[in-house]
């Protein structure tokens, strides 16, 4: 995914191109950003962008090696958590 322009890859991705860089729908990641759940953002003139980096480090919160495995990180839901959710973590 190169810019046609410079020939670089991009250094920030708009929502759309970030949604689909993780696998999931545009809402999900805005649903993130505004429970503060999803990855580090960056607001620049108004525009939301995030950089692969931050979004490669959001994904593993969720790295797991069994179905067992407990972690204090949790990439998922997509919205805040209850106070017995909470109370779990």
């Amino acid at each position: 995914m190169l810019d046609p322009k410079t020939g670089l890859p991009p250094r920030f991705l708009r929502t759309p191109d970030a949604a689909r860089f993780l696998g999931i729908s545009i809402r999900t990641l805005e649903k993130h950003r505004t429970y503060g759940t999803g990855p580090t953002y960056r607001k620049i003139g108004g525009r939301i962008v995030y950089t692969l980096d931050d979004l490669q480090g959001w994904t593993e919160n969720g790295v797991r090696r069994s179905t067992s495995d407990e972690t204090p990180c949790r990439v998922f839901p997509a919205r805040p958590l209850t106070p017995a959710e909470k109370a779990t973590l």
